[in-house]
């Protein structure tokens, strides 16, 4: 990636991350953040009820773009997300899981894209960690509303949204444990808001022991009510 100049967007971007049980990754995936080349964010970070040193590492950082939240009990991704956002004040809503990582010109890039190309959000390709494979790989020159019928073709820790088209459409939706970034895309898709995929990878990607790996059951059955167009029961 070609080195750009530090980025001073006029408008504030909320980092929004949740993090549960992550003690060995979360230094890194909060580091990526606070050396993003564009800096006027804020940086809501949220303990899901952490059984570990997670909370402890957290309160060591000593950055004010940072505002620390914390679940006493496990209420889970969704819900998790959907507070900060509540308690975000920037125009754009940022994801980043707390074991991935994003590249120092992540930001600046999705911001200057979005203008660019007059998106209401966008993701870009991904990295997976330890690995030298990109993601989506070959669905990536496919149309998004063909991809969707039959996977999530979006990275959800890359999602750069404006505030008020997420919530425009409800935020994410409570009823879905799982799966909740693929039915946040399809209410975005079917609300006709313009996603973009970027191209070059800016982000890296954990697929060893997360979510989508170890509830791989569930993570199907709320992604087949998203095909379906149902609700779980």
């Amino acid at each position: 990636m070609k080195d750009r100049e530090k980025g001073q967007n006029s408008l504030l971007i909320s980092v929004i991350m949740s993090v549960y049980n992550d003690e060995s990754s979360i230094t890194d995936s909060v580091n990526s953040i606070l050396f993003q080349t564009e800096e006027n964010f804020e940086f809501l970070i949220i303990d899901d009820g952490s059984t570990d040193n997670t909370f402890e590492l957290l309160n060591t950082f000593k950055d004010k773009r940072i505002k620390i939240f914390k679940n006493e009990n496990n209420i889970g991704l969704t819900k998790s997300l959907n507070k900060l956002i509540n308690s975000s004040k920037g125009e754009y809503i940022a994801r980043q899981d707390s074991d991935d990582f994003s590249v120092q010109q992540r930001f600046q890039t999705q911001i200057e894209y979005i203008k660019d190309h007059n998106l209401d959000a966008c993701t870009s390709r991904a990295l997976i960690k330890n690995k030298k494979r990109i993601i989506p790989r070959y669905s990536y020159y496919f149309p998004n509303s063909l991809v969707m019928k039959y996977k999530n073709p979006f990275i959800h820790g890359s999602l750069m949204i404006k505030k008020d088209t997420i919530m425009s459409v409800g935020l994410y939706n409570e009823k879905f444990k799982y799966a909740q970034d693929y039915k946040l895309f399809d209410d975005l898709v079917n609300a006709n808001y313009r996603i973009g995929t970027i191209k070059e990878p800016l982000y890296y990607l954990n697929m060893e022991n997360n979510i989508s790996t170890l509830k791989l059951n569930e993570q199907q059955y709320y992604a087949d009510c998203v095909r379906q167009n149902k609700l779980p029961e």
